[in-house]
């Protein structure tokens, strides 16, 4: 109640200051940019959209729906160079965490909007389907159990300005837009271009809860560019790259276990060397018919460090004197592309396109053992790789009709063919070797075992889906939207969605707008057969942890059932307020979730369970390497409720230069109404959803999150000041006292820059300019010193981040 009071206060405040100024705010237009910096300011009144609405010419603040327009201006001006991160910087809705010792999620790190999980938010490029990550996040992360669309994978150097459509989607978009939409929009460009290097830095104290350090370094190059090409009367061919070369941070805390106590783990971001590419191209083929289509591939290789493991016995018959700290090396290659044509027919416009995207994510264990091998064991391993390839073809015909005050009539078709494979390791990776093995000693990689050939799938499905999207501007006060879709899916059959918004404008300053939808997200196909025996962290402690299909032997004796698609209804209500440079809008929401989808506890052993449930569940696992067992089932229901507020206003003057406000927050509440009841044959059945489960879903992001920023602009020069507030947020254990909260912080950035239209471009910056930290893990949750913060943190836990950039335009 205390956080809508605090938003309802803030929409308060904003309305009475649109209020207060309505003669200054309505002056004279301001005057045309006369340099790059002047026209890539933040979002404006008359930012048209392509997301949310299929009606040409529709602006942001005209829309019946919530959308927040992010120039590629805003994305740079900031530290970090990775999309998710920037993103989530300037997008109050959005939260970006940083997960450490999570296997694979450290280096394919998902974004959530407006709390929900990572995958269902539907992200597009150009406006057509994206395709995720093959990886599935089966660590004890943010987005546990999603496989998710990896931001990371688009260069901002790429984007001319990203939409964000707060609002479910489903049937409009199809599968995953149930919280909303996220559309990448690729630059354009017949000329011109530039080239940028980013230099930073770490100058931070990190106070742990067992001692303190200061760090100097842990640096971080990237290297971007860009060129656009013209041809023929418009053909254009924008080519764009980046190359990222990041050094690790270490942010565990000193470790109880040895004397003298010293740092043994390394926690915090992965190192990182990453090259990418994209090119965008179009052209007019013949009358008003055009051809288009863009290619981007990367490569990303990722170093991230598992639990150390101690000098012993052991380890020192695999060669380790003094201990070993394992190396979980990811190395994702990634394909975006698409072709297609857009012309008329009879009045009506039509798009043909047909996209392809395949992501390949391998994985190797460095500096480890397989302990089983003994003295002869390697000391590097091929893990296997998880591969997901995904094949769209869409038919979209839209028109504008003289009926009413105009009616825009869209419809379409789509067929989509997808793919999951996983590839076995080798042998020494997750078993034992053909002879000689060490007794009692457990089979494969220490750190990050293989995928066996047991663990091997390549399955495939395929889907066709139709819709239709009217709008209707009934009045010039009045607008109508209607949307419906329907899809057939070869695994688990058919299903519908439908949608409807309007908007009046009850005075040229005022409008009211609302939307109710019924939204889906299809079972992924990583969650429907994806396995694999993998080390999970519970209550700080790893746990040689099995994820098995929900349909395979071992998930059916403990509840497992075949996966069914999620629903949801979407309810948004808001205000859209402007008076002539400032603008504010403010929309609340409710979605309900149910028969959702979620990854089940670790099933194990336990003394709070009869012997012979123990010895049932010991005789599933026997021989798999595994100590605990989970898999994937429906009936999980949720409620989250939540407000969006935005306030912007642009303030030119003649001698001071230009500044640009912006107050944006989000409030946002999730609770989990229904738990689903096992249907183990084990008597008496497991919990399948614990605390710590339900928990994540309900306070595993923030439940408030404000950023403000002034961005101020004077010919060539410019400076940013950025101000966010982050609430509460509780990495949830199996009883309240293994709870780690990250605690409510403010986060601080400033930039100075120099920034012409052709010629030199300098920045210098701080992120986190007073080196807040999220709050540190205390000991009791912490016994072996690795884990020294909240890895659930919504702003990290890198403390303060100089930087430089400086680039060439022409």
């Amino acid at each position: 109640m205390t956080a809508y009071r605090t938003a309802l206060a803030l929409t308060a405040s904003a309305f009475a200051f649109a209020t207060t100024y309505p003669a200054f705010a309505q002056d004279a237009p301001p005057p045309a940019a006369t340099d790059q910096a002047a026209a890539a300011l933040p979002d404006t009144q008359d930012d048209i959209i392509v997301t949310g609405t299929r009606a040409v010419g529709r602006s942001r603040l005209d829309s019946a729906s919530p959308v927040d327009v992010l120039s590629s201006a805003a994305l740079q001006r900031q530290g970090t160079t990775e999309l998710g991160a920037a993103l989530s910087a300037i997008a109050p809705s959005i939260d970006f965490p940083r997960p450490s010792a999570v296997d694979g999620t450290d280096a394919i790190r998902p974004a959530t909007l407006r709390g929900l999980s990572p995958d269902q938010t539907l992200v597009l490029i150009n406006g057509v389907r994206g395709h995720t990550a093959a990886l599935l996040n089966v660590g004890g992360s943010v987005g546990r159990g999603s496989a998710a669309v990896d931001l990371n994978t688009i260069p901002t150097v790429a984007l001319d300005r990203i939409e964000v459509l707060r609002d479910g989607a489903s049937a409009q978009y199809g599968s995953d837009a149930i919280a909303g939409v996220v559309n990448l929009r690729l630059r354009e460009a017949r000329s011109g271009g530039g080239a940028t290097v980013n230099y930073g830095f770490y100058n931070t104290d990190i106070d742990t809860a067992r001692g303190s350090r200061h760090t100097n370094g842990e640096h971080a190059v990237t290297v971007s560019g860009w060129q656009g090409i013209g041809f023929g009367e418009d053909g254009f061919l924008t080519v764009s790259g980046e190359y990222l070369d990041r050094q690790a941070t270490n942010r565990a805390d000193f470790d109880p276990r040895v004397t003298p106590t010293r740092v043994t783990g390394r926690f915090g971001d992965p190192q990182v060397q990453q090259y990418s590419i994209f090119a965008n191209a179009g052209t007019t083929l013949t009358g008003t018919w055009k051809l288009y289509g863009w290619l981007g591939y990367q490569d990303r290789d990722t170093r991230s460090a598992a639990f150390p493991r101690l000098d012993s016995a052991t380890t020192q018959l695999a060669g380790y004197t003094g201990g070993f700290l394992p190396l979980i090396n990811t190395k994702s290659r990634d394909l975006n592309s698409a072709v297609g044509i857009k012309g008329e027919v009879s009045y009506w416009t039509v798009d043909l396109n047909v996209s392809y995207g395949r992501n390949k994510i391998g994985f190797r264990t460095l500096n480890s053992a397989n302990y089983a091998y003994g003295a002869a064991t390697p000391k590097d391993f091929s893990d296997g790789a998880l591969v997901y390839d995904q094949l769209v073809a869409g038919l979209d015909v839209s028109r504008k009709l003289d009926v009413l005050q105009g009616l825009n009539v869209a419809f379409g078709v789509e067929g989509r063919r997808e793919g999951f494979e996983i590839e076995a390791g080798e042998l020494a990776s997750y078993g034992y070797p053909t002879s000689g093995a060490v007794a009692g000693a457990s089979p494969g990689a220490q750190g990050f075992g293989g995928f066996a050939p047991a663990n091997e799938v390549d399955r495939h499905r395929r889907n066709g889906s139709v819709y239709l999207d009217l709008e209707a501007q009934v009045t010039d006060k009045l607008l109508i939207g209607l949307a419906g879709r329907g899809e057939d899916y070869s695994d688990f059959g058919k299903t519908g969605t439908g949608k409807i918004s309007a908007r009046y404008d009850v005075a040229p300053w005022f409008a009211l707008r609302g939307t109710a939808s019924t939204g889906f997200r299809a079972p992924a196909l990583q969650q429907q057969y994806f396995t694999s025996i993998a080390t999970v962290i519970q209550n700080g402690v790893p746990i040689q942890t099995g994820t098995f299909p929900s349909v395979s032997p071992v998930a059916t004796r403990l509840g497992g059932l075949p996966l069914e698609p999620e629903k949801s209804t979407n309810l948004s209500f808001g205000t859209v307020v402007r008076f002539g440079r400032f603008d504010l809008t403010v929309d609340a929401y409710r979605i309900h979730i149910r028969n959702q989808i979620g990854l089940s506890e670790n099933i194990t052993t336990s003394t709070s369970q009869s012997a012979a449930v123990n010895a049932q569940i010991a005789s599933l696992l026997a021989g798999s390497g595994a100590t605990a067992a989970r898999f994937f089932i429906n009936g999980l229901a949720s409620t989250t409720k939540g407000i969006d507020a935005v306030a912007h206003y642009r303030l030119p003057t003649d001698a001071a230069g230009t500044f640009d406000l912006t107050i944006a927050g989000n409030i946002n509440d999730s609770d989990v109404t229904r738990v689903p009841t096992s249907t183990s044959t084990l008597n008496p059945a497991p919990t399948l959803f614990a605390r710590s489960r339900i928990l994540t879903l309900e306070d595993g992001t923030p439940g408030a999150k404000v950023t403000g920023s002034v961005d101020w602009s004077l010919d060539r020069l410019g400076a940013l000041a950025r101000v966010t507030y982050y609430g509460d947020v509780n990495q949830p254990g199996t009883t309240p006292a293994a709870d780690v909260h990250s605690g409510k912080h403010v986060i601080t950035d400033v930039e100075l820059r120099y920034q012409a239209t052709k010629g030199a471009q300098l920045g210098l910056g701080v992120s986190n300019l007073f080196d807040v930290y999220p709050d540190a893990t205390i000991p009791a949750n912490n016994t072996t010193g690795v884990i020294g913060f909240p890895y659930y943190s919504p702003f990290g836990f890198n403390g303060r981040y100089l930087y430089a950039r400086a680039g060439l335009s022409w």
